[in-house]
């Protein structure tokens, strides 16, 4: 069988050989007795049972897993859906938490910043950005994650290679795509997920379901290279998988099948079947070995009984700790650490790259990523219709009637409040997937990510409501004088820049779509409400809230922009009055323009702290 092997695999080897010749250092990953268990809550944190306290259990996922994968070994696990192979595949590559118990170790060693940065993690999902092209994704990912010790040149050159070997040269100028942009096939996607991950040339490599989705030709070339990745480049290599064909499951050094959280079998692919034959239990047919593995794992076995498939599995499972489960015990005490130990975290920092290196790249690649969705044909129609029709509906007005131009000011103070909130809103929550994805690489700082999407989304984020203003404000008959207008383009874009924040803030806090526009819409109404233009006589009791209300400070510092507290303007036959005295000029008043202007930048500041602190308090700045 390795003979054919090899022979099937020899195009993929010739461009492993010379591009991942070496590994930084081998790995022998040992893990014993896993066990991982949750907590469950079935009635609710109100409900409570007849003790007085909240109803509860633990539920057990993993239950004593074991085994060892050697430097240029593949491990494949097994196992139906719910089985419990994901949650130790996380486990295994450090980014499990909760109640876990049992030792994993890396050469003798626990999980460490160092081990993180030799570790590639390929998740199941492919989490890239449709926008970039394949070039740009690994190019991106290398600037990155390779260490700045290499020169730029030598980091895209890696990422040239990667594509290379794995076949994405036809597709390098194609975008990714997603559920609604055209991109590149299912295929090719996953081979850029996987391609991400081996650009750091890992001593140690996880897939999740790295064939799912793929044909069989390109599921074998895909294993195919994998398995010549570890046995001539010495690495460690674990991946789920749920149904291979028998050339890729014969390919597999070590298989570890799963049912229900238990263990069934540990040990060599060829000698699987031989083992099941052992306790009586056979395929009926010529037949996959997955398949049948499979079957047994779901409790199938001779009869297809469903009250037997229980009892199967429990046969098993027993099965296992009698006959597996001491002796493996024992090989994993006489396991020889093949790599050495692993470098001293002090001796290697935890980033391989500079915070403005990672602030840099991160910039580039989020305007490259947003630039098609800021600018998108769809939102500048929506900016530039309602610009029309509102300078259509003001069409010069004039001081004669001043209340149609203080409405003017309150529409686009409400309309310039409103729109970049629900914008900004959806930033974090439909990007916490890459975040976490990346974070937990360890590719970059939490505070870089934060300030690079700050920087690079404000100039784009401005450029609709200049576009705005300049239409409605000479269509709409507002003071022709430049330092006037220029005036009221500041105002706006800084209340634009601060609604962005609370946007940022209401989602990074609130991470759920749903619940965060619900949110922003009750905010944004209070703030509406007390912008001093519907209600003019607040009771005292409440009068404090409009100096949290972004949309009074904008519409007082607008009111500011246009007028002047000694102007005068018609208010009967041949009477004119000041300014100042016009009902809805006088509850907001002239005073204390320079008040709103400093709560607006502490508003500024302050959402974007909380923003930050949002990201930090959900997980993703391990």
């Amino acid at each position: 069988m390795e003979v054919d092997l090899e022979s099937q695999s020899q195009t993929a080897a010739g461009d492993a050989r010379s591009i991942f010749a070496k590994t930084t250092r081998p790995v022998t990953l040992k893990f014993e007795d896993v066990v991982y268990t949750i907590n469950t809550n079935q009635q609710g944190c109100l409900c409570k049972n007849a003790g007085g306290s909240a109803s509860g259990s633990e539920r057990m996922i993993l239950k004593g897993i074991s085994g060892a994968v050697l430097p240029g070994e593949m491990l494949a696990m097994l196992g139906p859906s719910g089985s419990g192979k994901t949650t130790l595949l996380t486990a295994l590559g450090g980014r499990l938490r909760g109640k876990l118990s049992g030792s994993i170790t890396y050469n003798g060693k626990p999980f460490s910043n160092v081990m993180k940065r030799n570790t590639g993690f390929v998740t199941q999902d492919d989490v890239l950005y449709p926008h970039l092209t394949v070039t740009e994704t690994l190019v991106f990912t290398a600037l990155l994650r390779l260490p700045s010790s290499l020169s730029r040149k030598q980091r895209e050159d890696q990422a040239m290679s990667v594509m290379n070997q794995l076949g994405l040269t036809k597709c390098k100028n194609s975008i990714i795509g997603g559920p609604f942009l055209r991109g590149v096939s299912g295929g090719e996607r996953k081979r850029v997920s996987i391609g991400q991950e081996m650009l750091i040339n890992p001593s140690l490599l996880f897939l999740d379901e790295p064939t799912s989705g793929l044909d069989s030709t390109t599921a074998q070339s895909v294993v195919s290279t994998l398995w010549e990745l570890s046995r001539s480049g010495g690495r460690t290599v674990l991946m789920t998988i749920h149904q291979p064909s028998s050339r890729l499951f014969y390919m597999f050094h070590k298989i570890l099948l799963m049912s229900d959280g238990n263990p069934l079998y540990f040990g060599k692919g060829s000698e699987a079947l031989d083992y099941f034959s052992s306790i009586n239990h056979t395929p009926s047919v010529a037949m996959n070995p997955s398949d049948f593995l499979l079957d047994l794992a779901n409790g199938i076995s001779g009869d297809d009984v469903e009250e037997n498939r229980a009892a199967v599995k429990e046969e098993l499972a027993a099965a296992y700790r009698s006959n597996i489960a001491e002796k493996l015990k024992r090989e994993l005490k006489g396991i020889e650490i093949q790599g050495g130990e692993i470098v001293n975290d002090k001796k290697m920092g935890r980033w391989t790259t500079s915070w403005w290196d990672q602030f840099t790249v991160l910039m580039r690649r989020g305007v490259k990523e947003r630039k098609h969705e800021v600018f998108s044909p769809l939102k500048f129609g929506q900016v530039i219709v309602v610009a029309l029709l509102a300078g259509l509906l003001w069409w010069r007005s004039t001081l004669d009637h001043i209340q149609d131009q203080i409405g003017l000011l309150f529409f686009i103070s409400g309309f310039w409040g409103m729109f970049p909130v629900f914008q900004a809103i959806f930033t974090f929550p439909q990007e916490r997937a890459m975040l976490t994805k990346e974070r937990s690489s360890g590719m970059y700082r939490l505070s870089s990510y934060f300030m690079s999407r700050m920087v690079s989304d404000m100039p784009m984020g401005l450029v609709l409501p200049t576009i705005f203003v300049t239409i409605v404000y000479w269509m709409g008959g507002l003071n022709p004088n430049a330092g006037n207008f220029f005036h009221t383009l500041f105002v706006i874009l800084l209340g634009v820049v601060v609604a962005e924040g609370l946007g940022l803030a209401i989602g990074a806090m609130v991470m759920n779509l749903k619940n965060a526009t619900t949110l922003g819409s009750v905010i944004m109404l209070a703030f509406t409400l007390a912008g001093g233009y519907y209600v003019q006589n607040v009771p005292v009791f409440i009068a404090w809230f409009k100096y949290l209300s972004l949309s009074q400070h904008v519409f007082k510092l607008l009111i500011g922009s246009q007028f002047t507290a000694d102007q005068m303007y018609p208010c009967g036959p041949n009477a004119s009055c000041p300014v100042s005295e016009f009902p809805s000029i006088k509850s907001i008043g002239f005073d204390g323009q320079a008040i709103s202007a400093v709560a607006l930048l502490v508003m500024f500041f302050g959402y974007r702290l909380i923003a930050y602190l949002g990201l930090m308090r959900v997980g993703v700045s391990s």
